[in-house]
């Protein structure tokens, strides 16, 4: 053998050192050995291969493969795979003869096979040249595709290398994006509750502050509308009611101001729901409307504190009523998923306009004219205390306000 195919070979090799695997050029880099192969040992045909999982996939071939053809194979039967089991260089001169080798592609006669080795000696893929007649292989044939089959190996090991470093970089920014959001979070939960627990210190010395004049003040209008004529009860009434008025905001300052502690217990929504309507019924606001209640075919188990529950289930049921006309309907629906248990309180009212519904769990926002503004604002704290959600949906056919609580198991 010549000279001329080594200094071929010499130019493959500089166009290679050009060529970057990290830039996205592997199958570039590949296909430039697998032609460069095809063209220094005069052959038909050859390719670059990927051995894993019992299958052969072709990373390059020197003629252009059709959309049609499958480039994925199973190497049992192959003349692949008899080279990954070998370990070694396989020369076939005519595949008619040795059968025992293995299948070669249709209309091929004579084989060239040279394993990729790691540097760790573990075998990843092939070289294969096919040619359509019978030939031989000399050895220096056999060196010159074996310097490319070293190069190939080593390219595709660093490869792989590459992209399990990519995959662990990207993994831990992943990581560190979402361990940086838990701290921002639990930044954030730690800040509310010290932004509530020193409103609620405060809350709770404003209220007592004006209700020890309120109560004297209702002491005295009471006194008063015990001994002034009638004609003159008007005023006291309007005072009295106004004083009434003042110690209900309050006390609903206070019960939204302090923390939130809960004693939690299992509770299972369906008899808890079919009790407590059983009650609210009777309620003035209840009057006229029909209250119709869809329990879960199976029960729906919760941790949670009875009271603060009721606290939050009587808030929404009021408003669901207070929403519509006598006549309508409020329907109450208990739900779970394999993770969440669900209570959802429908009405058949006006629509909630788009931009109110954001603020109806503001502090002192309210759509009532004699409202406080704190019911929702509260009935949000307790679900949040609960690890639970309060949504609000409202369209053309009606509001369905949607609470969720952990699913749990009794005990």
């Amino acid at each position: 053998m010549d000279n001329a195919p080594w200094q071929q070979a010499q130019e493959i090799l500089e166009i290679l050192s050009a060529l970057s695997y990290r830039t996205g050029n592997l199958a570039t880099y590949l296909r430039t050995i697998a032609v460069g192969v095809s063209e220094l040992i005069k052959v038909d045909w050859t390719v670059v291969t990927l051995c894993e999982d019992g299958l052969e996939t072709v990373l390059a071939s020197s003629v252009d493969l059709s959309e049609e053809d499958s480039q994925v194979y199973a190497l049992h039967g192959r003349l692949t795979g008899t080279v990954v089991q070998l370990g070694r260089t396989l020369i076939v001169e005519n595949t008619q003869d040795h059968p025992e080798y293995g299948r070669p592609p249709q209309g091929y006669q004579s084989y060239l096979g040279i394993p990729l080795r790691t540097p760790q000696g573990q075998i990843i893929g092939t070289i294969c040249s096919f040619h359509r007649q019978s030939r031989s292989y000399s050895a220096e044939v056999v060196r010159l595709v074996e310097m490319f089959a070293e190069r190939a190996a080593t390219v595709l090991d660093n490869y792989r290398l590459w992209q399990k470093e990519q995959q662990f970089h990207q993994d831990l920014e992943q990581e560190v994006a979402l361990r940086t959001q838990q701290l921002h979070t639990a930044q954030a939960e730690l800040v509310e509750r010290e932004r509530l627990a020193a409103m609620g210190e405060f809350a709770a010395m404003i209220v007592h502050e004006v209700r020890n004049p309120l109560t004297t003040i209702w002491g005295v209008l009471q006194r008063l509308q015990r001994i002034i004529p009638p004609t003159s009860q008007e005023y006291l009434t309007l005072a009295l009611d106004e004083s009434e008025r003042l110690e209900k905001l309050l006390r609903q300052i206070l019960l939204y101001a302090k923390p939130q502690v809960l004693q939690l217990q299992g509770l299972e929504l369906n008899p808890f729901s079919r009790t407590l309507l059983s009650q609210l019924r009777s309620l003035p606001v209840a009057q006229e409307r029909t209250v119709i209640l869809v329990s879960s075919s199976v029960p729906v188990w919760v941790q949670a504190d009875p009271d603060k529950l009721q606290q939050v289930f009587i808030n929404i049921f009021t408003n669901a009523c207070e929403a519509v006309a006598a006549g309508e309907t409020i329907t109450w629906t208990v739900s779970s998923t394999s993770e969440k248990a669900l209570v959802q309180v429908h009405n058949g009212g006006p629509p909630v306009p788009a931009e109110v519904l954001p603020r109806l769990t503001e502090p002192f926002y309210t759509t009532k004219a004699t409202g406080v503004g704190l019911g929702l604002a509260l009935v949000q704290r307790i679900m949040t205390a609960h690890g639970g959600e309060l949504m609000i949906h409202s369209t053309n056919t009606g509001t369905t306000v949607t609470l969720t609580l952990p699913h749990s198991v009794p005990a």
